[in-house]
């Protein structure tokens, strides 16, 4: 392997007597995962600037939108009126999350490698220890409390973590790719031009950036499971899982680190149509509006009656056409402000004070590495 390369160079550029003490006490797999740790290191250095970023971007967008009113949707139907400033907050926290995660996991993983050849630091005699500290304090990494040869639980930490920031930025890629659908239309991650476009429809921009996303999810999800196979090492030192990590770590950090910097961009270039919004709620039909209508009927009745009035008005809107308000006030005489409940934005419940919840939580703790 390359370390016995670099270690015949390093003696011989040390030279001399000096020389023979290269290396000593130490093996391969010490220095490939130390330079591991060093390099991961950089690479979520990285990584946290870029969740930042895209955490900063969101946030701008759930304040700025907290009065664009929207379809919320759950099972890909219609539900009730929400806002995009609070859909916005929702993509937003569980990357909050992921970079509290990070710095919870960075002292569990950031630490040196240096146990000998059975991990018993036996070359060394009594002093072991001793000289484990010294490369952990030069190299400003954590000296763990012994080597940690075939216990990769923190290399397995890492790939879940990863999975975990790549699975965030899917969501709201798969999220974005739906509101870009040309019945839908609500956004458009191509505002500017220039991407997604189609080789013979050029008509379509496609939601290139969001489906990436998504593949990047997945990737990293798939590759996950790999991780957790490579854990399962042999004794004191193995070598089938060792190289199953350097088969998939690299792939799911440069995924994370790649899916960030595409997340941020698709924020940035994000074009958000509140009118369609607004038009996609379905003014003509009001149907979106049952559930506020029955709790303002309940005030006036019984709810299961308020809940059995409001479904047979709905179900003559959808036969006959019309607007559920009217087909409401047709058939009861109850007090209800009939006007402001045919307004969608009437009905957003607390969706203000989340959004002032979820922009606290994304400030950055002062006291997080």
């Amino acid at each position: 392997m390359a370390v016995i390369d670099f270690v015949a160079q390093f003696r011989a550029h040390v030279g001399g007597d000096a020389g023979q003490w290269v290396h000593w006490g130490a093996t391969s797999q010490d220095i490939v995962d130390t330079a591991l740790v060093l390099q991961l290191r950089d690479a979520l250095a990285m990584i946290a600037d870029r969740i930042d970023q895209v955490i900063g971007a969101l946030a701008v967008l759930a304040d700025a939108h907290r009065g664009t009113v929207m379809a919320a949707r759950t099972r890909y139907q219609q539900a009730l009126p929400t806002t995009f400033g609070l859909k916005c907050a929702g993509w937003l926290l569980p990357l909050v999350r992921c970079r509290k995660r990070l710095a919870e996991l960075r002292p569990r993983l950031l630490v040196v490698q240096f146990g000998g050849a059975a991990g018993t630091l036996a070359a060394l005699g009594d002093d072991g220890v001793t000289v484990m500290e010294g490369p952990a304090a030069e190299l400003d990494l954590g000296c763990p409390p012994l080597p940690w040869h075939t216990q990769r639980d923190g290399i397995v930490e890492l790939g879940s973590w990863l999975s975990l920031v790549t699975g965030s930025l899917g969501k709201l890629g798969q999220d974005a790719v739906l509101l870009a659908q040309t019945e839908v239309g609500e956004i458009d991650e191509s505002a500017g031009g220039g991407r997604g476009g189609s080789s013979t429809m050029p008509q379509k921009a496609n939601p290139v950036t969001g489906e990436a996303l998504v593949a990047a999810a997945r990737l990293n999800a798939t590759l996950l499971g790999g991780l957790h196979q490579a854990q399962i090492q042999e004794h004191e030192r193995g070598g089938v899982g060792w190289q199953m990590e350097w088969a998939t770590l690299p792939t799911m950090v440069v995924t994370a680190g790649a899916g960030l910097s595409k997340a941020a961009a698709l924020l940035e270039r994000l074009s958000v149509s509140a009118s369609r919004m607004r038009d996609n709620l379905g003014a003509a039909d009001g149907l979106i509006l049952a559930e506020a209508a029955t709790f303002a009927l309940s005030v006036h009745m019984p709810r299961p009656d308020a809940q059995a009035l409001v479904k047979c008005a709905a179900r003559s809107v959808m036969g006959e056409g019309g607007h559920l308000v009217d087909a409401l006030r047709a058939r009861t005489s109850a007090a209800v402000d009939w006007q402001r409940l045919r307004d969608p934005a009437s009905y957003l419940g607390s969706c203000d004070a989340l959004i002032d919840r979820a922009l606290a939580a994304a400030k950055p703790d002062p006291l997080a590495s």
